[in-house]
């Protein structure tokens, strides 16, 4: 299969399985990603992948690619992206190279890879791996195997860092058949709540519903749960485990951004370092808790490997993105592990007699849509925002740039912005009123089509 450039993608390297990539473009990167750390002076690195049906032949040829470089491979197997991180650390390489294509659709697949065990590659050092390929000019030797496993230090520091209440606690957990399935039911098992699993075989076809916990409807099941039960909360997990969602009490839907002012109402008097990063799609109820507690906000591009880099870079005790990654520093090492996040809020219920759905009680109110996606051919897409852009200049309207366009009024934001993971542009809308909403969406809405059509 010829190399396909548009794989090496903004934060990590994603396609189509026999479309788009294949074992030998899997070859390839990890002869590149080898090459790289060699010349880093690197020597190890751990390998990882998720459940979906294409990872192992994906790995195999991964792997040999690595080996050909003279790089040593420890090799993890079926795991989470979570424990892939976990393991760079814990085994002292901070480099590791993760199969996976996260919440994407069945039929993809990727890598993702770290040369820091802080933050994964991004931007230029994705490309580089494309560029390393294009070039052919390979690092040589003979490196080594050695399988690992390190499923018990992990499940001891996820428990270690939970310290829970008087308070019994009754969970449901919805693993969707991914990637969790191999480890949540161990962990479960040993914390002291009442948890009922869902769809917790894993299965790389997803048969029961897509594993993206941060879409409403593929929270359905889960909520029926929950209410059946009678539980205090549901809790859902993506493909590859770094990502989370939840349901309440009531079986409402509580998205990312509300999940991290619930927290931070919980943390703002237990830390030092009062700072707090979000991304740029986050409801401003957020900021605005976040200054009534006392907490500087720091607003920021969309993409877990840019968040996660910049939580660190400002060592704030918490940050997130409303795609479901949390990064929580006040206790735990900093990378997005959807069931860590998950037990924090057990920990916290834990320690009140309150129901989850009264947590949000006394934010401002605000109207948002979910995330929309307009499919954009992969190469005009960019151009389109830069002409969106334009746009606001010739209104005269306040706006961030700092990921497509988000256009700040006194009364809500448009966020325009080119989707780093796919062919689409993504916009959300936010207002006071539900009029505004409607009247902020439909002529941003109209004025993106238009960008189109002339882009075309």
């Amino acid at each position: 299969m010829e190399l396909k450039k548009e794989i090496f993608r903004e934060y990590d390297i994603r396609g189509v399985y026999g479309q788009e990539l294949d074992e030998g473009t899997a070859y390839l990167i990890g002869k590149a990603y080898g090459t790289k750390l060699r010349e880093l002076n690197k020597k190890e690195t751990v390998v990882a992948y998720d459940n979906r049906l294409s990872s192992p032949i994906l790995e195999e040829n991964l792997v040999k690619g690595l080996l050909e470089t003279g790089i040593d491979v420890l090799r993890m197997g079926l795991a989470t992206t979570p424990m892939c991180y976990f393991a760079a650390n814990y085994y002292g390489t901070n480099a590791s190279m993760m199969i996976t294509a996260s919440h994407n659709p069945k039929e993809y697949n990727g890598f993702k890879f770290s040369y820091n065990g802080i933050h994964n590659a991004y931007g230029a050092a994705v490309k580089e791996i494309y560029e390393i390929i294009t070039k052919g000019e390979f690092a040589t030797g003979e490196g080594t195997v050695k399988e690992v496993d390190i499923t018990k230090p992990y499940i001891d520091l996820i428990l270690n860092k939970i310290e829970l209440g008087d308070r019994p606690i009754k969970v449901v957990y919805d693993c969707g058949n991914g990637t969790t399935s191999v480890i949540a039911d161990q962990i479960f098992a040993n914390l002291n709540v009442e948890s009922i699993p869902l769809f917790n075989v894993s299965d790389g076809t997803f048969p029961n519903h897509h594993p993206d916990p941060c879409v409403y409807d593929n929270l359905t099941k889960l909520k029926e749960k929950v209410l059946e039960v009678n539980a205090d909360l549901g809790i859902g997990y993506d493909g590859d485990g770094d990502r989370v969602g939840f349901i309440d009490n009531n079986g409402n839907m509580i998205e990312t951004d509300k999940f991290m002012i619930i927290m931070w109402r919980y943390l703002y008097n237990k830390v030092e370092n009062k700072k707090a990063l979000f991304d740029v799609k986050c409801t401003k109820a957020l900021e605005d808790e976040l200054l009534k507690l006392g907490i500087t906000p720091i607003e920021y591009r969309t993409g877990n490997s840019y968040t996660r880099a910049a939580t660190a870079e400002h060592e704030t005790p918490l940050g997130g993105e409303l795609s479901g990654h949390v990064y929580f520093r006040d206790k735990f090492p900093g990378y997005d592990d959807g069931i860590y996040a998950g037990m924090r809020l057990i920990e916290l219920l834990s320690h009140t007699d309150k129901p989850l759905s009264s947590m949000l009680d006394g934010i401002n109110k605000y109207y948002s849509t979910e995330e929309l996606k307009i499919r954009v051919e992969d190469k005009i897409k960019f151009e389109v925002i830069e002409k969106m852009k334009q746009y606001c200049l010739s209104k005269k309207y306040n706006f961030l740039t700092i990921d497509g366009v988000k256009a700040k009024f006194d009364d809500g934001f448009a966020l325009v912005r080119a989707s780093n993971t796919g062919p689409n542009i993504t916009m959300r809308f936010e207002a006071t009123t539900e009029e505004r909403l409607k009247e902020l969406q439909d002529k941003f809405t109209a004025e993106l089509h238009r960008c189109i059509e002339e882009t075309k």
